[in-house]
């Protein structure tokens, strides 16, 4: 009731966090989070935090957040926006996530009030090392935004910035270290800098960004989640589970740079085609890590990332994976690996091809890093091909000079008009 009644009082429709008294020893906030259930089953909700340090129940307090599903009348989807169910698994996630973003990308809200300001110099330095971080770890990106407004490339680099640092905690040289608790701390850092509380100056150029461009903290959150997978989770199922794994960690970016880079002036339809394709983007470059790093993730991490009901489909077992599929009497790859990274790749191919109908969508300032990322990408999965589709020995990548050849031709196509290559 007490949820209910500050969303109401507050007009604020999701993304709500109270604090209440936690009655039970057992499970805190389990009562709380059954009643609510029932009574809203529109909403989700989950429990944050307990004070557990405090031994007398009746001093006890919760806070939970609870988020209403449903999209705001803003939106105006060319299909209906889903139904999201109570726990948000798969696609849903996705989905939910980007109703959020092309709500607040239609109605121009900024997360973080515009009287945030850090002082000039400080924010000033903060953008240049995220610049720099950026044109260290991801040279051809850093190149592209060249391209860019200021504003746009600083922001883009803001966003860069906390992605790295974010993966850097499950896969960095400290993510032996890293626990839940780690990733909740990071997760209250994340919440404060959208709330206009930065912790550092880094921090701080992703509170000014969110100042200035409409940015939905939701997607910064699935990133956080998606890195609790990797800390709990090392094998998938389905299809259908990897999906979700690679929106939280990569097609988050898409729906966190979508509103920087901003959309093609001419374009007056809806935002969903747009953040369809960026989405694919997002998940055909994930796609193509899984399979360019499967021997790695294998033999390093003990890590499965392709599907295992898709290696039972080819009549590959688990253990042969995880020690190699090479055959015995020629030392080539097992015919059964090569039929299922064919199909393997062939999806990758797809996701690419999706993608490719909306970069023309954006700003043609913003296209040409889409286009490079796109291109280069897309090559890596021509270079498992070209291995062979020997990817536990041999590590797939794109040479330099042929990356020196295909920036051009990325650069080429951003020029383009919107469309002139479809007609």
């Amino acid at each position: 009731i007490e949820l209910e009644r500050t969303a109401l009082s507050r007009q604020i429709f999701y993304d709500t966090v109270v604090t209440v008294p936690c009655t039970s020893a057992s499970s805190p906030g389990a009562s709380l989070f059954l009643r609510f259930r029932q009574r809203n089953p529109a909403m989700s909700c989950r429990i944050t935090r307990c004070s557990r340090c405090c031994s007398v129940r009746s001093k006890r307090v919760v806070t939970v957040r609870a988020t209403l599903l449903r999209p705001s009348d803003v939106v105006t989807p060319t299909s209906s926006a889903p139904a999201a169910p109570p726990l948000l698994k798969g696609r849903d996630v996705e989905d939910y996530a980007m109703w959020r973003c092309i709500e607040t990308h239609q109605g121009h809200k900024m997360s973080v009030p515009r009287s945030f300001r850090w002082s000039g110099g400080v924010l000033d330095q903060a953008y240049e090392k995220c610049g720099q971080v950026t044109s260290e770890y991801a040279k051809t990106f850093y190149l592209g935004t060249q391209l860019m407004t200021p504003a746009q490339a600083k922001a883009v680099w803001a966003v860069y910035v906390w992605c790295r640092r974010t993966d850097e905690l499950v896969d960095g040289p400290n993510a032996s270290k890293i626990t839940p608790k780690a990733l909740d701390r990071w997760e209250e850092r994340l919440e404060a800098l959208f709330d206009g509380k930065p912790y550092d100056e880094l921090d701080a150029a992703l509170t000014d960004t969110a100042a200035r461009f409409p940015l939905h903290i939701q997607p910064f959150r699935d990133m956080i989640e998606g890195m609790r997978m990797d800390l709990v989770k090392s094998r998938y199922e389905t299809f259908d589970e990897l999906y979700e794994y690679c929106y939280r960690v990569a097609g988050t970016v898409a729906l966190m740079t979508t509103p920087i880079m901003g959309i093609e002036p001419s374009y007056k339809g809806p935002l969903e085609p747009v953040y369809r394709a960026a989405l694919a983007l997002g998940t055909a470059n994930q796609l193509t890590n899984i399979l360019r790093d499967v021997g790695e993730d294998a033999y390093q991490r003990n890590r499965i990332y392709v599907p295992l009901d898709e290696l039972e489909r080819f009549g590959i077992a688990e253990k042969e994976l995880l020690t190699g599929l090479h055959a015995p009497t020629t030392g080539k790859m097992d015919d059964r690996w090569r039929s299922f990274m064919e199909f393997q790749i062939q999806r990758a191919r797809q996701y690419f091809a999706d993608a490719e109908a909306g970069v023309d969508l954006l700003d043609p300032k913003a296209r040409w890093p889409v286009w490079s990322a796109l291109i280069l990408y897309r090559q890596i999965l021509d270079a498992i091909e070209s291995n062979g589709y020997d990817n536990f020995s041999k590590r797939a990548y794109v040479p330099k000079w042929r990356k020196m050849v295909s920036l051009p031709v990325a650069y080429t196509r951003a020029l383009l008009p919107a469309g002139s290559v479809r007609k």
